[in-house]
């Protein structure tokens, strides 16, 4: 993505309707799963993915990158420009533009790529799993609070039906092997970088609660009181609800919808805060 291209505003129209079509794309995904042979929907996917990865991976990192380069770093321009007619009708379909920092970050993901590609290494999922999060977050901004409890009370139903009413999320998630989902490998002290017994959290559990407390740091800088109470409550709460999301994951050895916990605590903490504070109008 063009860091700039203009965010992608959720409305609270979008909000109600995200977990129906949420819904049927699982289900979808479900059914494919149980008709198809999975190597080929997995081929099909690896592929996309890797493509979708890199590009997300080198957007995350180029930021980051630029304190890596010496400053007589030869840095050239350049722009991929893609049109279509002439004269006055003559519109552009594709105008990038580039430069040498881009496509050595361009390289290195592409590195990560073929490592993903390869070896389905836990290490390269997670990368490509941050970059599409953290590429999540930075696109999709939330108009107000209430459209945000829409939204994450709408998944919070959705999450909790399909892990707990069926067993359709457990079997997407296990089998579909794409890096929409970070893998912690449980195993990881004993065998070390070969570990294969994982815990797996979802991207939509980071990316929708993320996006909520993006908003919640937005509306702290709105206040203008140079303080980010908002933001830091949120967060800590988000930390709250995934360890508690561990924990209960520990004693009924049964994976948890992570939003039943992450959704009361991120929208419950800061609401606490707001009283406390005499702010709720403000917020919503």
């Amino acid at each position: 993505q063009n860091s700039s291209e203009m965010p992608e505003t959720i409305t609270s129209r979008d909000a109600a309707r995200f977990p129906i079509v949420a819904s049927c794309t699982l289900l979808g995904l479900y059914l494919f799963f149980k008709i198809f042979s999975q190597e080929y929907i997995n081929l099909l996917l690896s592929m996309y993915f890797f493509v979708l990865g890199i590009l997300a991976l080198s957007h995350t990192i180029s930021p980051m990158m630029n304190r890596f380069f010496p400053a007589n770093f030869p840095n050239k321009q350049y722009q991929l420009l893609f049109t279509q007619g002439s004269g006055e009708s003559k519109e552009e379909i594709v105008n990038y533009e580039f430069d040498t920092k881009d496509l050595v970050c361009l390289a290195l993901s592409s590195v990560v790529g073929v490592w993903y590609l390869l070896r389905k290494h836990w290490i390269a999922n997670n990368l490509f799993g941050l970059a599409f999060s953290l590429n999540g977050v930075e696109l999709l901004h939330l108009n107000n609070v209430s459209t945000g409890c829409i939204l994450l009370g709408g998944l919070f139903i959705y999450d909790v039906f399909w892990v707990f009413g069926t067993n359709v999320m457990v079997t997407v998630a296990k089998s579909f092997e794409a890096p929409i989902k970070l893998v912690f490998p449980q195993d990881l002290l004993e065998k070390g970088l070969e570990a294969d017994n994982f815990a797996m959290l979802g991207l939509g559990d980071i990316v929708i609660p993320g996006i909520f407390i993006a908003l919640l740091l937005r509306f702290d800088i709105s206040l203008k009181k140079n303080t980010h109470t908002y933001f830091y409550t949120s967060f800590v709460a988000y930390i709250f609800g995934l360890g508690l999301t561990i924990f209960i994951m520990h004693i009924f050895k049964h994976a948890q919808p992570a939003l039943l916990y992450l959704v009361p605590a991120c929208i419950g903490f800061p609401l606490l805060v707001a009283l406390a504070k005499g702010e709720v109008t403000e917020m919503f």
